[in-house]
């Protein structure tokens, strides 16, 4: 066997093997828009570099809890939550969570998500994050305002406001034929 056809059967093999990994990847790897791709220590550190919602925290947890993930990379608008076994990656942006099997189901406390086809990952599905709801309070619920901002004395009425005097009315004096200056309300210019 020549040195050529060993090198060119050691070729072919590595393109078979490099085949075989790429059929098993989820999805396609590729540069990042403005991502550095530099992993993070922690999910509150990425969540934290992302400016996530702090309300959001909590909910976010409890699915990379259920789900399991080993690593958090960031990809510029979204950060990779990478999971420790099958399935696709998890793409979690500031009002979603993106990466779901159609037939996954992941339960939050006692309650299953509530996921929506992906529009941009097409095969998948995602949950929005709670800070993307509207904020309605239930009855006998306080609301987050301090208690020193009311008091118990009632509010005594605005003193009334005094009338406005209305701008004056800029008229127009005409401009000066000789040194074509705006002349002032007694007629006079600069040239007199």
């Amino acid at each position: 066997m020549s040195r050529f056809q060993v090198q060119n059967e050691t070729f072919v093999k590595s393109r078979e093997l490099r085949a075989e990994i790429m059929e098993g990847m989820n999805e396609v790897q590729g540069p990042t828009p403005t991502g550095t791709s530099r992993p993070y220590r922690s999910l509150t550190e990425a969540l934290r570099a992302h400016r996530i919602a702090l309300e959001n925290y909590e909910f976010i947890t409890a699915i990379t809890d259920a789900v399991g993930i080993s690593t958090y990379i960031d990809r510029g608008r979204y950060i990779e939550a990478i999971r420790r076994g099958e399935g696709a990656a998890l793409h979690i942006g500031r009002t979603y969570t993106n990466g779901f099997a159609e037939d996954e189901v992941v339960t939050i406390g006692a309650t299953p998500l509530r996921l929506q086809p992906s529009e941009g990952r097409a095969p998948y599905f995602y949950v929005v994050h709670p800070s993307e709801y509207p904020q309605t309070s239930a009855p006998g619920v306080r609301s987050k305002r301090p208690a020193s901002a009311r008091s118990g004395v009632p509010r005594t009425p605005a003193a009334p406001r005094a009338e406005r005097t209305p701008k004056p009315v800029e008229r127009d004096y005409g401009v000066c034929d000789v040194c074509f200056m705006v002349k002032t309300p007694a007629g006079g210019c600069g040239c007199d």
